[in-house]
């Protein structure tokens, strides 16, 4: 099958491509390679308005007067500028309601460009959107990405996650939903607010590709290597709050016994040369099960404080841990950590089954297979 994969922000569709072309498939990336500058065969970067000093100047002072970001523009005119590299497809897979991220009333013209010149398009649901926005506003989970913004709505996510239900978002759901063969969720979170939906087929785990993320275990021998990656645009989002107080707490508690290794918002190929000593990485706490980052780590053998929530416990039938499931709350984080840091060999073992649970529910051909005869079926 020829397959068009539109949209990227985790790596889920670098490793579902790399899946794809070892079961024999012509696959096709396009995508806004942002800081973490995932590759992509077709960039729709906004590199002028982004990375030129004066446009971006020039961008912001647009914004500030008329609420308008001509970066948006931009990525839209490449996305448009490229279209006839993006049809004749047997499949096309878009990463989100929103793939493209140019201004909505283009973004619907570019998706209808998409729907009318290839014969299948799919959706995933693997971030913000309408169904899992409109889900969390009816406080129907018990904490989600939107509890910082009871405290504080003008915390810089909340703004960015309640679009999907503005209006034009609204139309822009409806729209994609009326021209789309079937949406795929990829994980617990984004499956729970679907069921129900005539739209749904199944919920696909993330394909990681284990080849490149090898097994590195390093032994305990002095020091607990705990790793905090932050992505500023997500600071509250992910809850990088609740793990810097319980990190300053463990600090304090545990002085030599600990090394602590923060990064902020920087390149994926140096984020993941900083992660790989560590023993334990803090990933997110307002979710109930793993994200992108969260397996990639537990591929390698981490100890991952992310969603492992009772939803996905059952949902995999699991009896034991194979990650710690983070809560938004800094006492809680700070015993899980203390009673890792006091009982090593519970690190080994958790490190073990983490990655024995993504090279059996989550490795890139076995995932890129199930999406095949999802395609063939819907």
């Amino acid at each position: 099958m020829r397959i068009l994969l539109i949209g990227e922000y985790s790596r889920f569709y670098n490793s579902l491509k790399e899946g794809l072309l070892k079961l024999g498939h012509e696959v096709v990336l396009i995508g806004d390679n942002d800081f973490k500058n995932y590759p992509v065969d077709i960039p729709i970067y906004a590199k002028y308005f982004k990375d030129n000093y004066l446009l971006n100047k020039f961008r912001q002072l647009v914004y500030r007067i008329l609420k308008v970001d001509l970066a948006l523009y931009e990525t839209g005119l490449r996305f448009y500028l490229n279209r006839n590299k993006m049809t004749g497809f047997d499949i096309v897979q878009l990463v989100n309601e929103y793939p493209i991220h140019s201004p909505v009333f283009i973004e619907k013209k570019l998706l209808k460009f998409i729907f009318k010149n290839n014969k299948k398009v799919f959706l995933s649901s693997c971030g913000d959107d309408f169904s899992c926005v409109s889900y969390m506003l009816q406080d129907k989970f018990r904490y989600s990405v939107l509890t910082p913004c009871k405290g504080n709505p003008k915390l810089g996510h909340c703004q960015y996650t309640l679009m999907y239900v503005t209006k034009p978002f609204v139309k822009l759901h409806k729209f994609v939903y009326e021209n789309i063969n079937a949406v795929i969720p990829g994980e617990v979170d984004y499956l729970i607010p679907l069921e129900g939906n005539p739209k749904l087929a199944e919920m696909i785990p993330y394909p990681i590709n284990i080849d490149l993320h090898q097994e590195i275990q390093h032994p305990i021998t002095d020091k607990i290597i705990i790793f905090h990656g932050i992505n500023k645009v997500n600071y509250y989002k992910k809850g990088n709050d609740y793990f810097e107080k319980a990190l300053e707490i463990i600090q304090n508690k545990y002085g030599d016994k600990v090394e602590i290794i923060t990064a902020t918002s920087i390149p994926y190929i140096e984020y993941i040369e900083l992660y790989n000593k560590s023993h334990i990485l803090l990933d997110q706490v307002f979710s109930y099960d793993q994200g992108y980052n969260a397996l990639e780590a537990m591929a390698k053998g981490k100890v991952v404080f992310t969603g492992a929530e009772t939803e996905f416990m059952d949902y995999y039938n699991l009896s034991e841990r194979v990650a710690v499931n983070a809560l938004p709350d800094v006492d809680a984080l700070v015993n899980e950590l203390s009673f890792l840091i006091e009982n090593p060999l519970e690190i080994l073992a958790i490190a073990k089954r983490a990655r024995a649970f993504v090279e059996k529910e989550h490795h890139y051909t076995k995932i890129a297979s199930k999406y095949s005869k999802v395609w063939e079926a819907n």
